[in-house]
C-alpha cells in the first residue's frame, strides 16, 4: 500500500528515535536530555495530531453542507457524466440488512443472490473525483423541503435507493401509504424533510385500451394533458425528479387535441407510426410546461433522470432474455448507435428548451444523465432474483438491486445541488 503523507512523517520520527536512542545510550546526561525532548514531542503529537486529522473531515464535510464554500474546482468544472467504473473496495453505505425499507422484489440477495462483486466499483468521471454520499450533507440541504420521485417504477427505484441512503443518518418514518402502494411518502422528522415517489407511467393521462374485456398492455396517451396525480402536488414540491421512458416501448395510440395523430408499434391500418421517441419528447415537454406555468408553486428545483437502459441478452424479457454479468463492461463494448441514446438525447434537448423558457423566472431545470454510465452496468439488475412467484424464470434487466448502481445517481443528484447551491440558487421557500 503507498504510505501517506502521515505515515511517512511517524516513520521518519520513528527512526530519527531509534538512531539517537543509541547513539546516546552510553551518555546518560546526553540521553535524559533526549528522552526529554522526545516526550515533548511525542506529547505534542498526541495533543495536536489527531485535532489536525479531526480539522481536515470536518473541513470536508462542512464544505458540501455549507452553501458560502465553494466545490474544488475539478468537481465544479469537470463532467460527472463521462467517466468509467473502477474497482472499489469500501463498497455500500448501507446493505440489505441494515436498511429496513428495501422493497422486497429489489433485495436481490434475500432472493438468492450469491456474488457480490457488482457492490464493489465506483464512478469514476475522467477529470474528476465522485465525492462519496454524505446523508448528512443531504439532509441539511434539503431540510424543511419537500422532494418527488415522478415517473414509473425505476423512478420510485431512485427514491427507495435514496431513502436506505438517508436511513444511515436519520431513520425514516412512513407518512403516508395508499391501498395501491403507488404514491408512499416518508418524512425525516429531524430535519422536516418529506420523500415521495408519485406514480405517473406516462406523466400525461392515459387509459389501457380494452378489446373484447381484456387488457391490451397498450395505452391512450393523451399528450397535451397532464396526469393530475402528480400535477395537484406540484404546489407542495420542492425538488421533482422526473423519470420515465420504459412504458413507451408497447403499443401505444397517441392524442392531441382528443384527435388520434399517431401509435407507436400498433401496426394499424391508416395510423402512422411514429415511433416512441415523439411521445417522450412531448411528454417531457408537457411536464416541464407545467412546472413552468403553475401559478401557486415554490421554485421548484427539477431534475431530469435521462434513460436508463435494460440489459436483456438472448430474448426479450418474456423470451427468454436475461442479464447474468456479474460485473461491468468497457466503454469500448457500448454500442453507441442504440436507439437508447437517442431517447437520452431527446431528453436532454428537453430540459435545454425548459431551461430557456424559465430563464429570470425563478425554476431550475437540470439533466441527471445516467445513460452513458448504466450502459455498462448490466451486472446491476435483479435478473431472476426478484421474488415473484406468479413470473418464475422471467429476469428483471429493467430495475436495480439494493444497494446496487442505482446509489450512484443519488451520489451524482447530491453534487448537482451542491453545485447549484454554490451558484446562489434561492432555496428559501
Amino acid at each position: 500500500m503507498k504510505p501517506t503523507p502521515y505515515y511517512n512523517k511517524e516513520h521518519r520520527y520513528n527512526l530519527f528515535k531509534k538512531a539517537k536512542f543509541l547513539s546516546l545510550s552510553n551518555h546518560t546526561a546526553s540521553f535524559l536530555f533526549y528522552t526529554a525532548c522526545l516526550a515533548a514531542l511525542s506529547s505534542f503529537y498526541l495533543i495536536f495530531y489527531p485535532k489536525i486529522i479531526g480539522k481536515t473531515t470536518s473541513i470536508r464535510v462542512n464544505s458540501r453542507a455549507n452553501p458560502s464554500t465553494k466545490l474544488p474546482n475539478d468537481v465544479e468544472t469537470c463532467d460527472l457524466f463521462k467517466g468509467k467504473w473502477v474497482p472499489d473496495a469500501v463498497g455500500s453505505l448501507y446493505t440489505n440488512y441494515s436498511c429496513k425499507t428495501i422493497p422486497f422484489a429489489r433485495n436481490c440477495f434475500m432472493h438468492g443472490r450469491r456474488d457480490s462483486e457488482f457492490l464493489r466499483w465506483r464512478w469514476k468521471p475522467d477529470r474528476c473525483e465522485l465525492p462519496r454520499f454524505e446523508p448528512e450533507s443531504f439532509l441539511r440541504i434539503v431540510r424543511g423541503k419537500t422532494m418527488a420521485f415522478i415517473g414509473d417504477s425505476v423512478a420510485r427505484n431512485q427514491m427507495e435507493s435514496l431513502l436506505c441512503l438517508l436511513s444511515t443518518a436519520e431513520t425514516p418514518k412512513p407518512k403516508h401509504k395508499d391501498p395501491d402502494d403507488r404514491f408512499p411518502t416518508w418524512e425525516f422528522q429531524e430535519h422536516n424533510f418529506t420523500l415521495m415517489a408519485l406514480w405517473s407511467q406516462f406523466l400525461v393521462s392515459a387509459s389501457e385500451r380494452v378489446v373484447n374485456g381484456s387488457a391490451t398492455g397498450g395505452f391512450d396517451l393523451h399528450l397535451d394533458k397532464i396526469d393530475t396525480n402528480w400535477s395537484e402536488k406540484l404546489p407542495y414540491i420542492d425538488y421533482a425528479v422526473f423519470s420515465d421512458a420504459h412504458w413507451f416501448f408497447r403499443q401505444n395510440y397517441l392524442y392531441e387535441g382528443g384527435d388520434l395523430i399517431g401509435c407507436v408499434y400498433c401496426q394499424t391500418q391508416n395510423v402512422t407510426d411514429l415511433g416512441p421517441g415523439l411521445a417522450i419528447r412531448k411528454v417531457f415537454r408537457a411536464a416541464f410546461k407545467k412546472v413552468h406555468s403553475c401559478k401557486n408553486c415554490r421554485k421548484i428545483f427539477s431534475l431530469l433522470r435521462t434513460y436508463s437502459p435494460s440489459h436483456f441478452e438472448n430474448g426479450a424479457w418474456n423470451k427468454g432474455g436475461g442479464c447474468n454479468k456479474t460485473r461491468p463492461t468497457g466503454k469500448e463494448e457500448i454500442d453507441m448507435g442504440r436507439a437508447d441514446f437517442d431517447y437520452r438525447k431527446i431528453q436532454v434537448e428537453e430540459v435545454e428548451l425548459a431551461r430557456e423558457a424559465e430563464e429570470g423566472h425563478g425554476n431550475v431545470f437540470e439533466v441527471l444523465d445516467v445513460t452513458e454510465m448504466m450502459s455498462m452496468r448490466s451486472d446491476g439488475h435483479p435478473g431472476v432474483h426478484w421474488g415473484n412467484q406468479w413470473m418464475k424464470g422471467y429476469s428483471d434487466c429493467i430495475h436495480w438491486c439494493l444497494p446496487g448502481p442505482i446509489d450512484t445517481w443519488n451520489q451524482l443528484m447530491l453534487e448537482i445541488m451542491i453545485k447549484k447551491w454554490n451558484h446562489n440558487f434561492d432555496f428559501d421557500r
